[in-house]
Order: structure tokens, then C-alpha cells, then sequence
């Protein structure tokens, strides 16, 4: 079998083939995939007080997205999305846990299909499993940088790595200063918030030290120069307003490519791009076509720099998860459009309490987060607090952001006059894309 060249390898490269001893000229692909981490909690983003060294490093020589977005603020969902291509509801694994749909192909079987060799290491949350034929599976995401330096096939290699930190629960907190932390104006601070806040510090230092170890098995093994190697987050992490939400803690995530020779090292683009994205370039990258009928599109002229765009806006939904038991559970359907300059969210069922495992894991549950009590306990007497407790716990039906003068959406704009013309643009723009997509729920819902 031969795949045809298409004229995006680097200088030098030619035609791949897949038989004999001939060494294939098709790029490695190794993609690491964390687990709940936040796009501002790296240095390579901005933080001053994680340590990141290897992320930072990264950034050095990679592209680095600053407008990066999950199209689910969940696991499952936003994996699923990533390894198929499709949206949430046209994969079918929109819902915490639940299988794509059985005629949907899957990152394994396109690569396959190409000659690769294909692996997965660490956290497999998607499935059926069948549908994802990768020919090496390993749950220890800590083996995979053995793995590198051990492969010596003639096959190209497509490699992900999936952490399953910074995901709770957190490894306990040794070398972080709490009062030296800076919060989020969506916080509420308390000694709880910096105590746990630290350990979530401490649990993405573990995981920047994983992405360390695969990254200096590319470059010890001197195949940095053919290997396409990305970074990304599943989704924002597991706080409030983040993880399960769709405001940019939820569903924004930090990308960073580095592919030598064809990606300016230490560059920054400000494109709009959707996890969806990242499937089609890497296909093209390696030679190969996009899905059929993809809602995901290649953003390789972006990376090699030949385009400084690529979306004018990107989608998101989420539905909910079932684990957890009472009173855990999420039940609060949300949808929602964002473009460079403002975003609308839809809550769907606006009259359901907005339940997650933050503040319904009670103590003894490894899940369990104690600053949340904190949270509860400071908004009995203080009024600030208490508007950041209930604005997390109930949500409005409409919400309307000016990200360029709100950037931690705290100030809904859904109800102000001077902005009724881009609240129906918006609107118009999502009831649109949820009707293209076959979202299961009726574009206008009754009222309780």
C-alpha cells in the first residue's frame, strides 16, 4: 500500500511507502492528552505560580494556541469528539459515558488504514472499545515514554498518551506556597480554596512531568525533526465554573504543536479552533483524508502558517453525567456559541439546581473537594460570596458575555437593550447549529 504524497512533508521527504526495510517518510504523531486542566494554569499560559517547566518548554518550540476550545466540558464527551471528528451530537457520545454511534470510524482506524502503527497509553474514556482498534493499549500512562524509546518498527507511529492527572484526586500539596497563589475572581478565597487549590498545583506538575518523560523520548530517540507532537487538555478543570460549564474555564484548553521544520517555534496564534480540529489536521499532516462529512477542519495552513484564521465561531453542548448517585448527578443541559469577541450560553432547564461532584461529594469520597464547604459557609455572611455560591449553583436561561471586557464571564448581558442585536444574531447562529446537529433537545422548552 502507498499513500500519496500531498506536498506538506518537510524538505527532503519523500513519497511514504509501507513495505520492505525502506524507512517511512510519514511523520510520528504523538498527541498527550491531560486530564481537567485549566488553559491559564501553565506558565506557558501565564501563570507565574505552577510549575510547568516542561509545558514552557514546549511552548518554546511549538505553536501555541491562545484560542483553543473543547466542544464538551466533559471527559467522555470531549474525547470522543477529538478521536471521531464530529460534534457530540452527531458521534452519538454526547452524554457522560456513552458509546459513539456503531458507523462512526475513530483516530485508530483512519491511521491504521495509513500504515501507521498505532498505540494508546493511559486513560481510555471512550468507547465501544472495538471501535477503537488501536494495536497497543496500556492504562499506565507512565510506560508510554518506554514504549517510545523501545519502537523501532519501520511503520510511522501514531502515539497518544492520555494523563489521568490533574483529574481528582489530587496528589497532597509539598512544595506550594497556598497564600501565594493567585485566584480567580470567580473564587471565593479562603484557607480551604488555597490548601486545595495547591494540590491541584501540585497534581499538574505531575502531569507536566509525564508530558517531560514522552517528550525527551522523542528527542533522545533523534526523531524530533520527523514527529508531529501535540499537546491539549480534555476540557477546563475540575472548579467551579470550569469543568461541566460552559464558560471559557470549562470548555477552553491550551494547544501547543511542535512539528520542527514546518511549525515557527515559539509562535502564538490567536485563530479560533475546536478539539473537532485536531483530527482532520492530523490526518492531513500524515498524508491522509478527513472524515467523511467532518464538523472538524483541518487547521494545517494555520500551523504551518500560511492562514492567521480558521473558525468565526466555535460550538459547545453539554448534557450531563449520571455517575455519582443523588444529588450529584447533572442533569442541567447547556448549549452555546462563542465568536473571538462574545459568547451566549443556553441553559436549558434554568429551574434545576446545577449539581456537580464540587458540591455534592461529602467527605470520605475521593472526589470530595473540602473549599467548596468553605464557599458555603463564607456566603452566610458575606454578600459577595453569596452572589458567587448561587450564580454557581443556579443558572439564568440566557447568559451574554463581552469576552473582550468580561473575560471571566461575570457579567451577563443577556437582559441590556444596547446589546439585543448580537444576543439574536447568537441566538439565531446556535438554534441553526443545534438543528444541523440533531440535538435532542427542543430549541425552546417550555417554562416551569
Amino acid at each position: 500500500m502507498v499513500v500519496a504524497c500531498l506536498g506538506i512533508l518537510p524538505a527532503g521527504w519523500g513519497c511514504p511507502t509501507v513495505h520492505g526495510a525502506d524507512r517511512v517518510a510519514l511523520p510520528h504523531i504523538v498527541l498527550v492528552v491531560s486530564d481537567d486542566h485549566g488553559v491559564r494554569d501553565s506558565g506557558a499560559y501565564g501563570d507565574e505560580i505552577v510549575r510547568t517547566p516542561h509545558l514552557d518548554r514546549l511552548a518554546k518550540q511549538s505553536m501555541r494556541f491562545t484560542q483553543a476550545f473543547a466542544e464538551s466540558p466533559l471527559c467522555s464527551p470531549s474525547r470522543c469528539v477529538m478521536a471521531t471528528g464530529l460534534s457530540p451530537f452527531r458521534n452519538g457520545g454526547h452524554k457522560f459515558g456513552t458509546p459513539i454511534r456503531p458507523d462512526v470510524r475513530t483516530m485508530p482506524q483512519y491511521f491504521n488504514a495509513l500504515g501507521y502503527e498505532t498505540a494508546h497509553f493511559g486513560k481510555f474514556h471512550h468507547g465501544p472499545r472495538k471501535q477503537f482498534p488501536y494495536k497497543t493499549i496500556n492504562p499506565d500512562e507512565k510506560k508510554a515514554a518506554g514504549f517510545l524509546r523501545a519502537y523501532d518498527a519501520d511503520k510511522p507511529l501514531l502515539l497518544v498518551v492520555c494523563t489521568h492527572p490533574p483529574h481528582t484526586p489530587w496528589l497532597r500539596n509539598k512544595d506550594y506556597d497556598p497564600a501565594a497563589i493567585a485566584l480567580p475572581p470567580t473564587f471565593i478565597d479562603t484557607p480551604g480554596t488555597r490548601e486545595d487549590r495547591a494540590a491541584y498545583y501540585t497534581d499538574v506538575s505531575e502531569m507536566d512531568r509525564i508530558l517531560g518523560e514522552v517528550m525527551d523520548a522523542v528527542d533522545g530517540k533523534g526523531i524530533a525533526d520527523e514527529t508531529l507532537l501535540i499537546y491539549t487538555s480534555d476540557q477546563g478543570a475540575n472548579w467551579p465554573f470550569g469543568k461541566w460549564c460552559l464558560y471559557d474555564a470549562g470548555i477552553g484548553v491550551p494547544l501547543m504543536m511542535r512539528w520542527p521544520g514546518r511549525v515557527a517555534a515559539g509562535s502564538t496564534s490567536e485563530a479560533l479552533v475546536s478539539l473537532a480540529d485536531l483530527l482532520p489536521t492530523m490526518l492531513e499532516a500524515a498524508g491522509g483524508d478527513s472524515p467523511d462529512d467532518p464538523d472538524g477542519r483541518s487547521f494545517l495552513p494555520v500551523l504551518t502558517g500560511g492562514a492567521g484564521k480558521h473558525r468565526e465561531a466555535i460550538f459547545a453542548a453539554h448534557t450531563g453525567n449520571d455517575n455519582g448517585g443523588p444529588g450529584v448527578a447533572n442533569h442541567c443541559p447547556t448549549r452555546c456559541v462563542r465568536t473571538a469577541t462574545h459568547k451566549l450560553i443556553l441553559n436549558l432547564y434554568p429551574e434545576r439546581t446545577f449539581y456537580t461532584h464540587i458540591v455534592g461529594c461529602e467527605p470520605g469520597n475521593r472526589h470530595h473537594l473540602p473549599f467548596w464547604n468553605s464557599w458555603v459557609a463564607e456566603a452566610k455572611s458575606d454578600p459577595k460570596a453569596r452572589r458567587i455560591v448561587d450564580s454557581y449553583l443556579h443558572r439564568p436561561a440566557v447568559e451574554l458575555f463581552d469576552l473582550r471586557n468580561d473575560p471571566h464571564e461575570m457579567h451577563n448581558l443577556a437582559d441590556d437593550p444596547t446589546h439585543a442585536g448580537t444576543l439574536k444574531s447568537l441566538r439565531r447562529r446556535l438554534d441553526q447549529w443545534r438543528k444541523d446537529q440533531g440535538d435532542p433537545e427542543p430549541l425552546h422548552l417550555p417554562k416551569s
